[in-house]
């Protein structure tokens, strides 16, 4: 056989073997192992390592076998024996080693890199995993129990939290254990001269990392994928916990604190936001190269003493170039470091604040813009200060998406304010604004917008003045909320407004108000719950003291009785009215009912819409009880009365639109009426004009002596030549001097232009020249024609 020789190691003792297993010396030279290197043996697997397969398979006599038996045992001691040399070499140099390991894995991982605590954990853990394996290398190669040194399953654990890739950790250890095992296997090529010593060292060397990366990566693996679910669960519970708190109102200052709060207590030890000044009021963005007007809209310090520059509230800029403007301008969040000698000019408004950012050590901030829709609404700013930790990528994530939530609820409240805002413009320019002063009523009224996220109603209030010295008294509620709302109860109150001039009853008033809500249907193609209101007309005429009222679907109106001495003059001295109520608009085929009853001059009529009474933490019968005791109590300003029931009914911001309308009535003496029964008779018209002219002179309105006996003249005329007897005329002095000729035919006179030729029709053309409004209205028992004048500036009043 074909017999090599090599030096063996075995306990200080040197000696050549033969393939053969015998000694170059010759088999008496060879001699048993001794009992130290049989302890070494028992450390080497008896399985036949990759370099021994053929020594292991080769046939031979029973002698020869034990032969390659014990050279396997003297190969793998010798192995043993080098390696544990090899590590005693390598402990002087173990500094030279983690230098040109760390050097490795700077080149091939950079990303691990771009943190300064993982460089730190990095360098300690490549230190502590060659010691781990020059330990093992010393006693044999024992893997049995290896851990993964501390400061691995820091840098895995830190990893994690820094948002990297556990193919990033992987990747760290496969070079690691490259670098590593060249420099094991380069410094056993320097001191095993023999070839088949240096395939067996290798193959050891091989084998054994291999087991060493498997056991200490898993447990690194292990320790990111804990870190990793951490840092995902805190993050979603940070996230959850700015869903829960931000966007709790549809205000924007308060959801812009909420965003600074929650942002000062999970990510920055200061917060601020600010808005842009286009955004707020609903405007483009500005052209990229202008400074952006921002303003301040909140701030939050997680700690008392943090220096403001902007108060909240205020307005600043970002210059071009900012890192606040080029954040906005690119969508994303970016992180500044900061030093005592730089601190960005936009960050400081003064050279006393600049020093105060220095002294309370303000070292990192992250801008994170707040974009929504597709356009910029503004900048939020997170500082962190003194030895808290840079931001890190996780942080910018957990920001972004903090930030981004909040933008859309920001957003949402912008949205809503501006809406808010419009709608209420509009439904302000659509009331009253100061309520007329009518001889027939005293009124005071209110309207409080809805404080709840729905936005503003579609309530109403109206007063109008009506001929005959009458006033109609109007309260509606448009179901629905927000400008469509609005826009929809200017429809239906101009709707009122035109048919209360031709002086329709309430009920026949509000089946064409109800005609005009269908119409609307069918027009915008709306469902027929879509568009529907309710709403109460009331007329009151301070002649005869009656109140004529029809409600659509609204609430009825309560009355509070005069007192007469020291007892009431009724019995019911506050009440409701009793009258029947119709369905609200916007059904059709349901009649209207017209209830009428008499006031007593002195009595306060309260119309009101159902947001006054309702309210979820009050029963709607205590809120009914309530608004009777404070009418029953109600002074002689009707302005105290209305700020009594409001906060008496409403101690806090009404969740729906409130209207409220008070009048108490009036009544004209015989002093301001003068009437006049006529016979159907030509011959009677010479008695009305003088009747006319006696009560004019009795009134001190002798300069409108003329115009009234010709307008009386005219209208007694027609209603002689057109009308059904009885005929009756009547004079009111007022605010106005009102004619009226009454008969129960219900033709109404036509105002035409008479022709030359013509022997009549200029009639009405007169009383239209001589009027300043004229006009029809019908009745029960037939038609009254009047017409009204201005008084003089000279009057002075006094009836007699």
């Amino acid at each position: 056989m074909l017999a090599y020789t090599q030096r063996a190691r075995l306990d200080g003792e040197v000696f050549p073997v033969t393939r053969t297993g015998q000694s170059a010396l010759g088999p008496a030279a060879a001699r048993p192992p001794t009992a130290a290197s049989r302890s070494r043996s028992r450390l080497c697997d008896t399985e036949l390592t990759d370099t021994e397969p053929a020594i292991a398979s080769s046939s031979g006599s029973k002698q020869e076998q034990k032969g390659r038996i014990y050279y396997i045992h003297v190969m793998r001691t010798d192995v043993d024996a080098l390696l544990r040399d090899i590590a005693l070499r390598l402990r002087s140099r173990v500094g030279e080693l983690v230098d040109a390991l760390v050097t490795s894995m700077r080149e091939q991982v950079p990303s691990v890199w771009a943190h300064d605590d993982l460089t730190d954990l990095a360098t300690d853990a490549a230190h502590q995993h060659i010691d781990t394996v020059l330990q093992s290398l010393e006693r044999g190669f024992d893997l049995s129990g290896v851990q993964a040194p501390p400061a691995a399953i820091d840098f895995a654990r830190r990893l994690a939290e820094c948002g990297g890739q556990i193919t990033e950790l992987l990747r760290a250890y496969r070079i690691g254990h490259a670098a590593a095992l060249a420099m094991v296997r380069e410094e056993a090529a320097r001191h095993a001269t023999d070839p088949q010593l240096r395939d067996a060292v290798a193959a050891r060397l091989i084998t054994g990392s291999f087991d060493y990366i498997d056991h200490t990566s898993e447990q690194a693996v292990m320790a990111f994928q804990h870190a990793r679910d951490g840092r995902l669960q805190r993050r979603l519970i940070v996230v959850n916990e700015a869903s829960r708190r931000i966007g709790t109102s549809l205000d924007i200052g308060r959801t812009a604190q909420e965003l600074a709060e929650v942002g000062a207590e999970h990510l920055a030890d200061f917060v601020t936001v600010d808005l842009l000044e286009a955004a707020l009021r609903e405007e483009d963005a500005p052209p990229a190269q202008d400074a952006l007007m921002v303003r301040r809209v909140a701030q939050h310090p997680a700690l008392g003493g943090c220096p403001q520059g902007v108060p909240t509230g205020h307005t600043h800029t970002f210059t071009t170039g900012s890192g606040p403007a080029n954040a906005l301008a690119a969508g994303q969040p970016v992180r500044h470091r900061i030093t005592s000698a730089d601190i960005p000019a936009w960050l400081t408004g003064s050279e006393a604040l600049r020093r105060s950012l220095g002294d309370f050590g303000i070292h990192t901030v992250l801008l994170a813009p707040l974009w929504a829709r597709g356009s910029p609404l503004g900048v939020a700013q997170f500082f962190r200060h003194h030895d808290a930790a840079p931001f890190d990528d996780d942080d910018l994530l957990l920001a972004q998406e903090v930030t981004s939530r909040a933008a859309v609820y920001i957003d949402n409240a912008r949205m809503y304010t501006h809406e808010r805002a419009t709608a209420l413009a509009l439904q302000q320019s659509l009331l009253p604004d100061r309520v007329p002063r009518h001889g027939a009523v005293e009124t005071a009224a209110r309207y409080l917008p809805s404080g709840a996220r729905a936005g503003v109603g579609g309530d109403w209030y109206d007063v109008i003045p009506l001929s005959g010295a009458r006033t109609a008294l109007v309260i509606g509620d448009v179901v629905g909320r927000g400008l469509y709302a609005s826009a929809t109860m200017g429809r239906l109150r101009t709707a009122v407004r035109t048919l209360a001039d031709i002086d329709l009853m309430p009920d026949e008033l509000l089946t064409h108000l109800d005609d005009v809500v269908i119409r609307l249907q069918h027009e915008e193609g709306q469902d027929l719950d879509e568009i529907s209101a309710t709403c109460l007309y009331a007329v009151y005429d301070p002649v005869t003291r009656l109140c004529s009222l029809a409600s659509a679907g609204h609430a009825l109106p309560a009355v509070a009785l005069p007192m007469a001495g020291d007892r009431p003059a009724h019995p019911l001295q506050v009440h409701f009215v009793d009258a029947p109520t119709g369905p609200p608009l916007g059904l059709g085929g349901l009649p209207f009912e017209t209830a009428q009853f008499e006031l007593p001059e002195g009595s306060l009529l309260a119309l009101f819409t159902d947001g006054l009474i309702k309210s979820t933490s009050r029963d709607l019968g205590l809120g009914l009880a309530e608004l009777l005791e404070v009418l029953g109590g109600a002074g002689p300003s009707l302005e105290d009365v209305c700020d009594r029931l409001l906060g008496t009914l409403l101690p806090s911001r009404p969740a729906d639109d409130v209207a409220l309308l008070l009048a108490r009535t009036r009544a004209l003496d015989s002093g301001h009426v003068s009437t006049l029964e006529l016979p159907s008779d030509p011959s009677v018209v010479a008695r009305a004009r003088t009747h006319a002219t006696d009560q004019l002179a009795a009134w001190n309105l002798d300069d409108l002596a003329f115009s009234t006996e010709l307008m009386v003249s005219e209208l007694v005329t027609n209603a002689i030549r057109y009308g059904r007897p009885p005929i009756s005329l009547r004079l009111i002095l007022q605010s106005t001097l009102t004619c009226e000729v009454t008969d129960t035919a219900t033709t109404s006179p036509r105002l035409r232009r008479a022709r030359t030729f013509d022997e009549g029709g200029r009639g009405l053309f007169l009383v239209a020249q001589l009027a300043a409004k004229w006009g029809t209205r019908y009745t029960r028992d037939g038609k009254v024609i009047w017409a009204e004048q201005s008084l003089p500036d000279s009057f002075t009043g006094g009836a007699t």
